[in-house]
């Protein structure tokens, strides 16, 4: 069966001999950008091919953009053809633990118009965790036939994101922690807050105490009460710099609420232009 949005470790290890399969390592640490990588050369799933975030599924960063920029799709569709990816593999994504790497490799795929993937829900930790195997062995791929198609509608830019906000018939939905959308604390970007008219609905939140994501009956409520009668395909996710609103996304996508939308520049960028408005504190 095609691969949707998660894949359990158990189900996982059953399918790894199958040649469709192609495993994607995006462990990675915002604070040491080596780290991943690192961690991938000491143990990873066999067959995994590394994909880090700064290198290979953003494009530098630019004086206007926001910290995580989306490549050229396609060149991120080479990409892919070099790591093997033909259009009929199916695809996983894990990272540490929480999906908030992977997921951003997730909805870039989907973007290009590839559907076959999943999450690894409790990702490499739970792994592990189970005495699943592991290796240092890198693959060596064959050049695959994957074309991109991209989506272009997944995406919204910042343009459009202040209407969005102050529209009630839809939703523009904000990943970040709490206290930084608050603007109570602002560890990363230079200004503190959020776009005015957007509700906080925390990435973190769609997971359960041991770092899995919580059932789709449990999402879904969850969701449904920060929606507020909005459709999922009138919503908006953004985040500090697009990568955890994926996982946003991820969750409203196996809750069964289907899309949602991408501000990819997110917060850092749209907080670089002092033209555009601020607000802070909690929701109203």
């Amino acid at each position: 069966m095609p691969l949707r949005t998660l894949i359990a470790a158990e189900a996982l290890a059953e399918r790894l001999g199958d040649p469709k399969i192609r495993v994607f390592d995006c462990r990675f640490d915002l604070a040491r950008p080596d780290v991943g990588r690192e961690r991938y050369l000491e143990a990873h799933l066999p067959g995994a091919t590394y994909a880090g975030l700064d290198r290979d599924l953003s494009a530098p960063p630019t004086a206007t953009s926001g910290r995580h920029p989306l490549p050229d799709p396609g060149a991120f569709g080479r990409r892919l053809r070099e790591w093997g990816v033909d259009d009929d593999s199916s695809i996983v994504a894990y990272d540490d633990g929480n999906g908030m790497y992977a997921a951003r490799l997730w909805w870039m795929l989907r973007w290009l118009g590839h559907d076959d993937v999943a999450v690894l829900d409790g990702g490499f930790e739970r792994w592990r965790s189970l005495g699943l195997p592991v290796t240092q062995e890198v693959p060596a791929r064959r050049p695959g036939s994957f074309a991109a198609r991209p989506r272009a509608e997944s995406a919204v830019d910042a343009g459009q994101i202040l209407a969005i906000g102050r529209d009630p018939a839809r939703r523009l939905l904000d990943a970040r922690a709490p206290e930084r959308y608050r603007g109570d604390v602002e560890p990363i970007d230079a200004v503190a807050g959020h776009v005015p008219g957007a509700r906080n609905h925390p990435f973190m939140a769609s997971l359960d105490p041991s770092g899995r994501f919580q059932s789709s009956d449990d999402l879904r409520l969850a969701l449904l009460a920060s929606l507020d009668g909005v459709p999922a395909g009138r919503t908006v996710a953004m985040c500090g710099s697009g990568v955890t609103a994926c996982h946003l996304l991820l969750a409203l996508e196996h809750a069964g609420l289907p899309g949602a939308r991408l501000y990819p520049g997110s917060w850092s960028e749209w907080s670089r232009d002092p033209a555009r408005p601020v607000a802070t504190g909690p929701e109203p």
